[in-house]
């Protein structure tokens, strides 16, 4: 009885963590702990814990002294709708939960166990950084985990929920994986802080601003799903689990019931405006085709000229990648190109089906998008589409311009089916612009060169600026009202279910970065 004892008073001494003041802390500043965490998260009684007896091996500065088991990170395995996930959480009422040797071997553990066993790994960080005590050693900790994030990328799907702080080299781990969460207001990331930050450019700004879960939301795009607290975010984390498949060589899981409002069928002609200049919101289009409060959109708040996020069609997970009319006329530009690419290219990795819907002018013009890259940055997009392998389907609503209109999952880069409406417009350019090209000197020797102007736009729209033509020459397979939208992409998905493509043999592309 005594050696059981003892196993009650360790076990005791671990679920404390820091200690009761340190959790009265942590709950004061509107944040659950280490365990609380997991207990949202996971199945109810699902989680068993790995290496909870683990204690740092350092004894410089004190440390000797200040051993708590665990090591101020709380790991192991369990189950999200009954499916197996590693989870890792990191405790700040011990030492701040600074990353030690100890601790990140734990996370390592943990990160090749989920890998050999093919499922998801979800990383809740709420750290102070490395345990600065123990000098070069917890930088390697860090390498260590970064090398295995890269291992398993495109391997097992990787995500990273910041409900803390997480700065300096804590902030690559996350940046290496799928999806990163935030919490608002008590979650930041950043590569150096304020007082580093107003030391060397002597800006003033506050941690919230610099890294905060909006800043990386709306400025940086390295976050992708803002909640207003740890349960919401958790939650969150639950349902986009639903729509994830367990690893590369598997699909994602589908419930055995949907429902579809046979309404939005004919309500989805209702939508586009009769004048092709007005905007229009195509998250209206993308409900009218999926299952009934089936969209899960990632980035909302980042380059929002372009839409992307997980829906279902008849149960099953697809992803779709959308241009936004309501912003910015729905162009091209370097922020929505890598926003569309990164998210391409995950749902290529886990075999989830791409539907596009495409409303594109062209790319952004402008001397600050060429300076910075655009030319590179829409390549991104333009390489994630012509190398991705999964069933791809475009529906082009409206205009379908230049070399956007090549990028946006056309025919010739691979796309497996291509409709458009009877509102479509293919064409180099829009009719106004082409006019004024094709028709410049006619138009200036005209009596009436406006009249003329409109007169020879009018004519070019009437030749170009519909699908007909690229419908003639196959580039379009078939020009299909509105409200047969989700039957053709229906019986378009089913019929590419077996599809079976490869890549020629490389180590890898070169995809410009």
């Amino acid at each position: 009885m005594d050696k059981n004892n003892e196993l009650h008073k360790k076990r005791s001494k671990s679920y404390e963590g820091g200690g009761a003041e340190r959790l009265q802390r942590q709950h004061q500043q509107g944040k659950l702990s280490a365990r609380e965490r997991i207990a949202v998260l996971m199945d109810e009684s699902s989680f068993h814990e790995i290496g909870g007896f683990v204690e740092h091996r350092a004894t410089a500065f004190g440390l000797d002294k200040q051993k708590i088991p665990g090591d101020g990170v709380v790991s192991g395995y369990g189950t999200i709708h009954g499916r197996l996930v590693y989870v890792f959480s990191q405790d700040f009422t011990v030492l701040g939960g600074s990353l030690s040797e100890t601790h990140a071997a734990k996370i390592c553990r943990i990160m090749d166990m989920a890998l050999k066993n093919g499922a998801p790994l979800i990383g809740l960080n709420d750290s102070g950084g490395a345990r600065i005590q123990e000098g070069v050693v917890s930088l390697a900790g860090y390498a260590d985990i970064f090398y295995r994030n890269t291992r398993a990328s495109g391997v097992i799907p990787q995500l990273s929920v910041i409900m803390g702080p997480c700065a300096g080299g804590a902030v690559y781990s996350p940046a290496l994986t799928d999806f990163v969460f935030m919490v608002e207001d008590t979650s930041y990331m950043f590569v150096t802080g304020p007082n580093v930050v107003k030391t060397v450019t002597h800006e003033e700004v506050s941690s919230e601003d610099l890294g905060g879960a909006k800043t990386h939301a709306e400025k940086s795009g390295v976050n992708h799903f803002t909640s207003g607290n740890d349960v919401e975010c958790l939650k969150n984390v639950r349902d986009l689990m639903s729509y994830l498949p367990q690893n590369a060589e598997e699909e994602a899981p589908y419930p055995s019931t949907y429902s579809f409002n046979a309404k939005k069928e004919a309500a989805i002609a209702e939508i586009l405006p009769d004048n092709s200049s007005i905007p229009y919101d195509i998250r209206k289009v993308i409900d009218c085709v999926i299952d009934d409060d089936s969209f899960r959109e990632v980035h909302k708040d980042f380059a929002t000229n372009i839409v992307v996020g997980f829906a279902r069609i008849e149960g099953r997970t697809i992803g779709v990648v959308a241009n936004q009319p309501a912003s910015l006329a729905g162009v091209l530009d370097i922020d929505s190109s890598r926003k569309g690419a990164r998210f391409v290219r995950f749902c290529d990795s886990f075999n989830i089906p791409l539907l596009v819907f495409e409303d594109v002018p062209g790319f952004l013009p402008g001397t600050d998008q060429e300076w910075r890259g655009i030319i590179t940055h829409g390549a991104k997009l333009l390489y994630a589409f012509s190398e991705a392998t999964v069933p791809r389907i475009t529906v082009i609503t409206r205009k379908a311009y230049g070399g956007a209109f090549d990028v946006m999952n056309s025919k010739s880069i691979g796309s497996d089916l291509n409709f458009a409406w009877p509102s479509a417009e293919i064409a180099v350019m829009g009719a106004k612009g082409a006019a004024e090209i094709i028709f410049k000197r006619e138009i200036a020797n005209s009596d009436d060169p406006q009249k003329k102007w409109l007169e020879k736009e009018a004519e070019y729209a009437e030749l170009f600026a519909n699908p007909y033509r690229a419908a003639e020459r196959g580039i379009v397979d078939e020009v299909i009202f509105p409200s047969e939208t989700r039957g053709r992409v229906i019986s378009g998905f089913k019929m590419l279910e077996n599809k079976n493509e490869s890549l020629p043999r490389k180590k890898h592309g070169n995809i410009p970065l």
